[in-house]
């Protein structure tokens, strides 16, 4: 089934299955494809952010199952905090499961990584579908879901057009300055594998 994603500057993005096959203002796009779905968004399509502290946030770093909250808190834990969890491989896979859903819900379609050494993030990581990019070394700054709140030059993802992955995310911003201001907490959708993966409520 062919879904049209359109932000409120008018741009249009035609997914189907895992792939953009049209991309282009949604009144063009929509005369082409009068029998698409048509998902409009606030905010403004983007190719999606890449998160650079992809090791850091998820095998270095408990992301606590909400039932844990009053115990360990709702922030990733790290250092001491961590080493005193004792992590088995399905906790690490399910902190891993729980970390991307959070990167997701700030914008990022993908995380780069040096190799994940622990298999059972690799394998989680894998399953979800986000993107993981290769890095050469540690980036500086403070790991953060926010791309924007790290201190480092922010990444995108390519741009999406014809031809392109179906992995994009829309932000709830007038435009790009005003993202940079407010950061990728005003994401509202994120779509990987042309799946809708996290839709803000």
């Amino acid at each position: 089934m062919l879904t049209i994603h359109a932000d409120s500057r008018g741009r249009a993005l035609v997914v189907q299955g895992e792939w953009i096959t049209a991309a282009g203002p949604l009144e063009d796009v929509r005369a082409a494809h009068p029998r698409a779905r048509v998902r409009e968004w606030p905010g403004i399509l983007s190719p999606g952010l890449v998160n650079l502290y992809g090791n850091e946030l998820l095998e270095e770093a408990y992301h606590p199952d909400p039932r844990e909250a009053d115990e360990l808190g709702t922030e990733p834990l790290t250092g001491e905090a961590l080493a005193a969890l004792a992590l088995d491989d399905a906790r690490w896979g399910a902190s891993a499961r729980r970390g991307v859903q959070r990167m997701l819900a700030h914008g990022t379609v993908a995380a780069a990584c040096e190799p994940l050494g622990n298999r059972a993030v690799r394998d989680a990581v894998r399953r979800t579908g986000l993107g993981v990019v290769g890095r050469t070394g540690r980036p500086q700054g403070p790991a953060s879901l926010d791309p924007y709140a790290c201190g480092a030059p922010v990444e995108f993802a390519p741009e999406r057009e014809a031809g392109s992955a179906a992995r994009f995310a829309v932000f709830d911003v007038r435009d790009e300055w005003e993202l940079a201001e407010r950061g990728a907490a005003t994401c509202v959708a994120t779509v990987v594998a042309g799946r809708l993966v996290y839709r803000r409520r």
